[in-house]
């Protein structure tokens, strides 16, 4: 019989649903060694999903549920919509949510003192309760200038923003970069291109030539980690917790560099388990080192099966498991492998790390 006559010569990416024939131990962790706090998630409009509308109960009932004790909500904003979200989430639950400002961006073309005013409303922040500050890519990517330039990560106009936040005692949680093929063209050898094709404001392409500011097209990937390192450079009294494993969880080398020149910095797994997963020597061995300086989070709605997933990759040696729950990767088209963590850097990455690095205090 032909592929023809099974239809099988034209068959689609999208249609490609392999079974695997591996017989190994399949181990379900629906709970963790320790409690856990979720550093990395988003409980607003914007990228929470529904939880900006369900009972708040059913949020604390969902933590229970899963062993999440606390849960860091990155969906602050400023001014009046922080104050709502502080009032829904953090004034009803203290000791489960801690919510962290924003910055508005869209201003900056209009302000050109935006960093002083940026520090300012930090302030109005933290006046109303915020924990900390979440920084997006658009700085970096798409934020500009009233100039029209895009605004560096490292840009000196911001300084005022980070001193202030030092001084605060505010923890700063920074997202500079996506994954390196989102900084690829968009063809055939791109591991991406599904998420891609799905998502196609996420390819920051064609980029610009290397340290060409002024020209046409995005930053290039190794460009905004250069500029993420010296920001954290210039501002050794302020904590940074690079998202998404510092932004840059295809290349562990360059991530364990920042972290030994930087003692301010840290960093959190949050949607990277595709990542880490598939590189599992490289990966355990970035925890073993840096074990006081990884936390745990998410990056998804709060749900029991995310966690889960997340618990096995990190209490145990399975192998060859998805990383999401849906029928096709979301990130690619591969599995991942469990690093098998020892208790005691468990109960770091889990808990204390955060506890420490986030100010989040005695459970």
């Amino acid at each position: 019989m032909s592929t023809d006559d099974l239809g099988l010569a034209d068959l689609r990416l999208a249609d490609f649903r392999p079974r695997s024939s591996l017989r190994v131990p399949f181990h379900e962790v629906r709970r963790p060694k320790v409690p856990v706090i979720d550093a990395h998630n988003h409980l607003g409009p914007a990228f929470g999903g529904d939880w900006a509308t369900r009972p708040t109960a059913e949020l604390i009932a969902t933590l229970d549920e899963s062993g999440v004790e606390m849960v860091v909500d990155l969906d602050g904003g400023q001014g009046d919509e922080l104050s709502a979200e502080i009032d829904r989430w953090q004034v009803a639950y203290p000791d489960r949510v801690a919510v962290f400002a924003g910055l508005d961006y869209d201003s900056w073309a209009t302000d050109p003192a935006f960093g002083d005013t940026e520090a300012s409303r930090l302030r109005d922040s933290a006046r109303r309760g915020a924990r900390g500050l979440k920084v997006w890519k658009i700085l970096g990517l798409r934020a500009r200038d009233p100039d029209g330039r895009l605004v560096a990560v490292d840009d000196a106009r911001l300084d005022p923003l980070w001193a202030t936040a030092a001084e605060l005692d505010l923890p700063v949680i920074i997202h500079i970069a996506d994954p390196i093929a989102f900084f690829e063209p968009l063809d055939p050898t791109n591991e991406r291109v599904e998420e891609l094709l799905a998502h196609p404001d996420w390819h920051f392409w064609p980029t610009r030539p290397a340290n060409a500011p002024d020209a046409p097209g995005f930053p290039p990937f190794d460009e905004l980690l250069a500029a993420f390192g010296r920001l954290v450079a210039r501002h050794p009294r302020t904590t940074f917790v690079g998202a998404h494993v510092g932004c840059a969880a295809e290349d562990l080398r360059l991530v364990g560099r920042l972290l030994d020149e930087n003692p301010n910095l840290s960093v959190d797994i949050a949607a990277r388990l595709g990542e880490l997963g598939r590189q599992p020597y490289s990966a355990r061995a970035f925890f073993m080192r840096h074990t006081d300086r990884i936390l745990f989070g998410v990056d998804m709605a709060p749900d029991p099966d995310i966690y889960a997933i997340h618990y096995r990759f990190l209490e145990t040696f399975s192998e060859s498991f998805d990383y999401g729950t849906e029928l096709v990767p979301g990130q690619g088209r591969w599995q991942i492998h469990g690093l098998g963590l020892p208790d005691d850097i468990l109960r770091k990455v889990y808990r204390d790390n955060a506890r420490r690095i986030l100010r989040l205090g005695p459970p």
